[in-house]
Formats: C-alpha cells, structure tokens, sequence
C-alpha cells in the first residue's frame, strides 16, 4: 500500500517528445523536455496511494494514504538509471468510513495478532531498485516494506505531466506520474476477513514530486 507511490517516474523515460498544450492554460504539460535531472522532493500535498478491495464479492471499497514524503532522482538522459525512495504514513489511513478507519489501526487484543495495522504503525516504505523504461512507460521494481515485512512490488508507471510553477507560487518545477500494482495483504500479515474481503489490494497511485 504504501508504496507506494511512488515510484512512478515513467515518462522521462523516453527519449520522445509529447508537446501538448495543458489545459485551461496549465504550467505543466505533457512534455517530457520540461523534465530536468537531479533530485525531486515529494509533494506530499498531492500525492495519493489509493487502494481497492473487493467486498463480499459486492462491490469493490477503496481508501486512502496520503502526505507521501521521500525521493525521486532523475537523470533525463539515462531514465533507467532513476530511483525512488518514498514513505506512507500508514496510521494515518482515511476512508469512508468513520468504523472502518477506527478499526484498521485498532489495538490487537491481548495475546492476538492486530486485525489490520494495529495501533501506532509503522510508516511503509518503498526502495525501487530497477526501471525498465518503454516509451512514455515504465516497469519499476523495488521493495516494499510494511507492517514490519519486506517484499518485491512491481509498479507500472505512466509520465502525466512536467513544467516550473509561475514565480507566485514558489516557482518550482514539477513532474508527476500515475502508477498502478497490486499486492496480496496476506504476505505483509494482514489476513483478517480473506477471502470475504479480498487478499489482493489493488493499487493506484498519483505522484508529484518538485524542486
């Protein structure tokens, strides 16, 4: 879940040109010459792990991780060579559901394993450690840790967009990336309520990063 995020530099990661002009006149574009190299900062302000479950077979229920906060290092002309580094506060879960959030960071009973998280959880992290550039896409591979276990995730990653903000709001530039996995909660520990609600969570991420 964490992951996160991450992760999602894709688009540099072609050597080709998509000048389209941003809407309503936006400073970002989907432009992968407006991306620079060197090292970006999150933006913890929008970027967003969401991740699906299936409910009973019913319907599928999604929630929220948000204030995203790590690395992502690019070098335009070797975009296989980049890197990402990035955590989820993952006690800091939202949902629709004022119970269902209470009840993924319950305390575990005395004795028992929690049934989610549990209290006060540790932070996930997520360490590329491979990028297969394809065109405007890539393949990013790395290491996921969460509620204390370390496993493989792999991510695929799409460039949405790349531009400096306009010198009244800070001036920086920017790169985003959408990106989408899935993993299975079983592996990390967290088996309550499989198979009624699914062992695989889907993911899908949004990620800014600037500098």
């Amino acid at each position: 879940m964490r992951i996160a995020h991450a992760f999602l530099f894709s688009a540099l990661l072609t050597g080709a040109v998509v000048a389209q002009q941003a809407p309503n006149g936006a400073p970002g574009s989907k432009n992968v010459t407006a991306i620079t190299g060197g090292t970006y900062t999150a933006d913890a302000g929008h970027t967003l792990v969401e991740w699906t479950v299936d409910h009973l077979g019913f319907s599928p229920y999604f929630g929220l991780f948000g204030n995203v906060t790590g690395t992502l290092t690019l070098d335009p002309k070797n975009p296989a060579a980049a890197k990402v580094d990035v955590t989820i506060p993952v006690a800091e879960v939202t949902t629709a559901s004022a119970g269902l959030t209470k009840h993924l960071v319950k305390p575990a009973e005395a004795g028992k394993q929690a049934d989610f998280f549990g209290a006060a959880p540790a932070p996930a992290r997520f360490v590329s450690t491979r990028v297969a550039p394809n065109g405007e896409n890539a393949r990013v591979e790395g290491n996921l840790t969460l509620n204390g276990v370390t496993r493989p995730v792999t991510l695929d990653a799409s460039f949405y967009g790349a531009g400096k903000m306009p010198a009244q709001m800070g001036g920086k530039e920017n790169v985003g990336f959408t990106a989408s996995g899935a993993i299975r909660r079983s592996e990390f520990n967290i088996g309550y309520g499989i198979p009624m609600v699914s062992d695989e969570v889907k993911l899908k991420i949004t990620a800014a990063f600037q500098k």
